[in-house]
């Protein structure tokens, strides 16, 4: 029986995951269902793309009770400290954290996936890495060998990460960009579109540009 899942978002990533698991479920991978999403800014019963929203975050709990599973796509590019902590706020525990990873992704067997983890189509994620709880991996992304990867980042499409790496919680790596190997980023970081990062990120420091050079903190 396929468990129900009720995304935390809307337009965006929420909508692109929902696809991704309907996708997967009609290829064969039948172990989870997207319910809906939770949404406090769309009506309940309203569709975002061609999925419901079926309550918003107050319902937390009441879906927890009624035996659905979690996947959180509340993710901001600018600083994600906040959203991140309204998640957590909400209470749900790491055995309701649907973890997916798309059939057509490539995970090599030694990586380690934490609750909540979300692999897109065509992600190669080479041995020895291993994500935090709640970090997404959008389509196309490369991820190297032997990086520790914190809770809730976000690679984005076809961003391409090096080896060797620690990346702090709630990092966002922009589209098209690339990281060497051997770096530290601190958390809540941001990586621009594009860039191409030969230098260590301290903690909460935007980055954009080849090579890639600190802009400012976030907000």
């Amino acid at each position: 029986m396929s468990r129900k899942v009720a995304i935390l978002g809307g337009i965006g990533n929420a909508a692109v995951i929902a696809a991704a698991i309907d996708h997967a479920h009609r290829l064969g991978a039948t172990d989870l269902e997207v319910a809906g999403f939770l949404n406090d800014r769309t009506p309940v019963g309203e569709k975002i793309d061609l999925y419901p929203v079926i309550g918003t975050l107050s319902d937390t709990k009441r879906l927890l009770d009624e035996g659905y599973w979690f996947i959180n796509a509340i993710l901001r590019i600018d600083g994600n400290r906040e959203r991140i902590a309204m998640f957590e706020s909400l209470g749900i525990p790491d055995d309701r954290l649907a973890t997916f990873v798309h059939p057509m992704a490539y995970v090599a067997p030694s990586v380690q996936l934490s609750p909540g983890c979300v692999v897109l189509p065509q992600v190669a994620m080479s041995p020895g890495s291993r994500l935090g709880r709640g970090t997404i991996m959008m389509v196309g992304a490369t991820m190297g060998h032997d990086n520790l990867v914190g809770d809730f980042c976000h690679i984005a499409a076809q961003a391409c990460v090096g080896s060797y790496l620690t990346i702090g919680k709630g990092v966002h790596v922009g589209l098209n960009a690339t990281i060497r190997e051997n770096l530290t980023i601190g958390d809540y970081a941001t990586l621009g579109m594009g860039a191409v990062l030969t230098k260590n990120m301290g903690p909460n420091e935007i980055w954009a540009g080849n090579p890639a050079k600190f802009l400012r903190y976030a907000e």
